[in-house]
């Protein structure tokens, strides 16, 4: 009985908390931060305030909470539990351990509750090496309570820590944030997300197909909580026995097939505009929201502009090969520029949502508009006397209205100045020079830029590196905005302009692929060395697990 009920208990269990990560090695996208909080654990050097701060549902509280059974579990961080738990880990997952308090600073915000937690932290932890504290959410905090815990901050017990968790950073005090070691939790990367996701349904027997994994992934925007919760929400959702498709899962989810989105921009070239409100109306019955359809019209423009660059097997999960073939052949039709002033005119317009009273009549009027800024481009082209030469178009036989020429010199002076990086320096020659890929690499580490530096070390595969110039194959694990931080910062360093290309061709593989390489090399060789094989005479049952090269004898 007792048995039965332990496993109705475990099934009944909600996923997101079934497969809570226990150990650093269970999370998934964050792996650079997990493997620097461990490395100071590991060698005693841990801080004494952790700050980590993120998108909801990529680790934070998860985080914090492995770090408390790091610092207090029996057998150390290095052989932290995992399934057979020591007393402090097990009342650690369990939220009632003594010396580690988890407070929610959403309901305890005042000065009292933060005054009552420094008075019992003036007291030794009872049973374990540490006293912990985890604030999650601390962002709620009052301003009073912040100004309460900053001495306790700057100079704590040596047995005293403090973990906080928040997806507002701009609302901590910065005088709070410099005392603390700060980590920032990325969103998880869409293909280890879906394999995350496919993995858990293969787990829970879960009847569900690729497509609707892939949907799944596509709204949890990098959240692996909310990832689980709508796998969850689908399983339970669907009749048992049956698989969960696509359009099953864009019923359960309120998302729409981005199929009718494609048919509205067709109507709007045609002018189409009985064809065009039809459509979305359908869509508005079937429960999507405004902002929702505004946010994937902007998705659909950009796949229109991109199109050509857009790997469709892996890297893109939001359409299929006939969504993909009607974008590629709208893409054909339609200029560049009137995707430019459609992609302004859909920010505006998300921007009126805030303000009108009914969304739903904004979206039509959005739509009625863009077919008049079709027919009104394509009547002022031959008519207009304005030049392109002021917009820096190289033909400057083409004419452009008024209207349209106001917002292209917005969008080249106001939107282009925000995107470069605030560099003053009144020296124009170059700072320093960076002529190889491995100085590049030894650069970020002496400017402490350690996510650039993971990215060059683990998902670059370089194809030519020249002074001013890299070419790097693609690879679907880059983070999406390494070239334009590794941009701005070689502009930051050498005060030249970098050109940071993407291309098809087959590139080196990365330095820690080559690493490992050259490491297994070694260890083979120290195998067949006389040395070892004298270890091996006196010690027959021995084995090498790990060797280490003498910086004496590195080079001999």
């Amino acid at each position: 009985m007792v048995g039965l009920l332990k496993l109705m208990t475990n099934n009944s269990t909600v996923l997101a908390l079934k497969y809570r990560p226990q150990t650093f090695n269970d999370l998934i996208g964050q792996e650079v931060i997990a493997e620097t909080i461990n490395n100071s654990i590991k060698y005693n050097k841990s801080p004494n305030a952790y700050l980590f701060t993120g998108i909801r549902g990529v680790g934070k509280t998860t985080i914090a909470r492995i770090v408390a059974k790091s610092l207090n579990c029996e057998n150390g961080a290095e052989k932290l539990c995992k399934d057979n738990f020591c007393m402090h880990c097990k009342s650690i997952i369990n939220s009632n351990h003594i010396d580690v308090l988890e407070m929610d600073a959403a309901s305890k915000t005042g000065v009292d509750d933060v005054r009552d937690l420094i008075e019992f932290s003036r007291y030794g932890p009872t049973s374990a090496k540490y006293k912990i504290f985890i604030i999650d959410e601390v962002h709620m905090l009052s301003k009073q309570a912040f100004n309460a815990l900053l001495k306790t901050l700057e100079e704590p017990p040596k047995y005293l820590k403090f973990i906080f968790a928040t997806t507002e950073i701009k609302k901590i005090p910065i005088t709070v944030v410099s005392r603390c070691q700060r980590f920032d939790l990325s969103r998880v990367k869409t293909e280890k997300l879906f394999q995350y996701i496919k993995k858990i349904s293969e787990q829970e027997n879960g009847k569900i197909s690729e497509d609707a994994i892939k949907l799944i992934v596509k709204i949890s925007e990098g959240s692996v909580r909310d990832a689980l919760s709508l796998l969850d929400r689908g399983l339970v959702s669907n009749s048992e026995g049956e698989e969960l498709n696509l359009k099953k899962a864009q019923k359960i989810y309120g998302y729409f097939d981005k199929s009718s989105l494609i048919e509205i921009f067709n109507n709007i070239f045609k002018g189409e505009e009985d064809k065009v409100i039809s459509i979305y109306r359908k869509i508005y019955e079937a429960g999507v929201e405004p902002k929702i359809f505004l946010n994937d019209f902007l998705e659909i423009l950009y796949f229109i502009k991109n199109i050509s660059s857009i790997k469709l097997d892996g890297t893109n999960f939001t359409l299929n090969d006939e969504e993909f073939d009607a974008i590629n052949m709208i893409s054909k039709q339609i200029d560049s520029k009137d995707i430019i002033l459609f992609w302004q005119f859909t920010i505006e317009t998300i921007n009126e949502l805030e303000i009108v009273a009914n969304p739903n009549l904004c979206i039509e009027m959005f739509l009625v508009r863009l077919m008049y800024l079709k027919d009104y481009n394509k009547k002022t082209k031959k008519d207009s006397i304005i030049n392109y030469e002021n917009l820096n178009d190289e033909n400057n036989e083409k004419k452009t209205p008024l209207n349209y020429k106001i917002v292209d010199q917005i969008k080249n002076i106001t939107q282009q100045d925000k995107l470069k990086p605030n560099i003053k320096s009144k020296d124009t020659t170059s700072k320093l020079s960076i002529n190889s890929f491995e100085k590049l690499i030894e650069f970020c580490i002496k400017k402490k830029e350690i996510k650039l530096k993971y990215e060059l070390e683990f998902n670059v595969n370089l194809v030519t590196f020249a002074e001013g110039r890299i070419e790097i194959a693609f690879n679907e694990n880059l983070d999406k905005d390494f070239i334009k931080d590794l941009s701005n910062k070689l502009y930051e360093w050498t005060n030249k302009r970098w050109i940071i290309s993407l291309t098809k061709k087959k590139g080196l593989i990365t330095k820690k692929q080559e690493e490992k390489i050259n490491k297994d090399k070694i260890f083979e060789n120290v195998k067949k060395s006389k040395i070892y094989n004298k270890v091996l005479e006196i010690l027959p049952d021995s084995e090498l697990i790990e060797f280490k090269i003498n910086e004496d004898e590195k080079n001999d």
